[in-house]
C-alpha cells in the first residue's frame, strides 16, 4: 500500500516539509469518503498497519490518502513545532501518520462547536467539523475556532485503484469518523471502540485476540 512510489499518490496540501452516505449494497470503494475510517481486519498482521485505525483525507481518482490516527510517536510536538503544543490534544506528541514522508508533518484540527471559520484560509474542511491545518499558520489565531489539532510525522497514501484491490481483498473494515476520533486519548483502544459502536455482529470482532494461536 503506502510504501509504493510516491508519485503516483497525492500530496495534502498544508503539509510541512522538514518538519522533525452511500447505500449499503454499493461497491465498498465507491463508500470511501473524506471521514472514513479504515480498520485494519482481524488478519492484517502486517505490523506497519495492524490494529490501525486510519482516517480518509482524500479519495478520488488519483489515489486516496490518509493518517493513522492511533500510533503515537515518542518525539514531542513541542521539541519540534513549540507554536502547535499549547493547541494539541493530550497527548501532545507526534503521531505516525504512516510509512509516506514520514520527515514532514501534516495537521488536522477539529473545529468547535458552532465555530465560523469562514475566512481562516488556514483552515481546509476535510468533513464535518475536521479540517486540514496550515501548519505555518497562528496557532494563537486558530485556537478561537479549534478544539485541539493533532500533528502526524508522515502519512498513508494509495496510487489509482490500489485502495479498492484491497477493500476487497477485505483488508479493511469501513466506518464513518466522529470529531472526537481524531483527538482521541492513547488510553483508549480507538480500534477496538469504533469496532463496538458498529451494527451487530461487527463488535464482535473487538474481541478478536491479536495472536489468535493464544485463543
Amino acid at each position: 500500500m503506502a510504501a509504493g512510489d510516491e508519485s503516483e499518490e497525492p500530496t495534502p496540501e498544508f503539509y510541512s516539509e522538514g518538519a522533525e452516505g452511500s447505500p449499503r449494497d454499493a461497491p465498498a470503494a465507491r463508500r470511501v469518503r473524506p471521514g472514513t475510517l479504515l480498520l485494519a481486519a482481524t488478519d492484517l498482521l502486517e505490523p506497519t498497519f495492524a490494529r490501525t485505525v486510519i482516517y480518509v483525507m482524500e479519495h478520488n481518482d488519483a489515489g486516496s490518502l490518509g493518517v493513522v490516527l492511533n500510533r503515537m510517536s515518542q518525539t514531542a510536538v513541542h521539541n519540534l513545532l513549540p507554536q502547535w503544543a499549547d493547541l494539541s490534544a493530550s497527548p501532545r506528541a507526534l503521531f505516525v501518520g504512516g510509512p509516506v514522508k514520514q520527515d514532514a508533518a501534516l495537521c488536522l484540527g477539529v473545529v468547535k462547536l458552532g465555530a465560523d471559520i469562514t475566512g481562516f484560509e488556514a483552515l481546509r474542511p476535510v468533513d464535518g467539523r475536521v479540517v486540514l491545518v496550515d501548519l505555518d499558520a497562528d496557532p494563537e489565531e486558530l485556537s478561537a475556532v479549534l478544539d485541539g489539532v493533532r500533528v502526524f510525522a508522515g502519512y498513508s497514501g494509495w496510487g489509482v485503484g490500489q485502495l479498492d484491490g484491497e477493500l476487497e481483498q477485505n483488508s479493511w473494515i469501513l466506518a464513518s469518523a466522529l470529531a472526537k476520533d481524531l483527538l482521541a486519548p492513547t488510553t483508549t483502544d480507538l480500534w477496538g471502540a469504533v469496532l463496538r459502536r458498529q451494527t451487530w455482529p461487527t463488535p464482535l470482532l473487538a474481541t478478536h485476540p491479536i495472536d489468535i494461536s493464544r485463543n
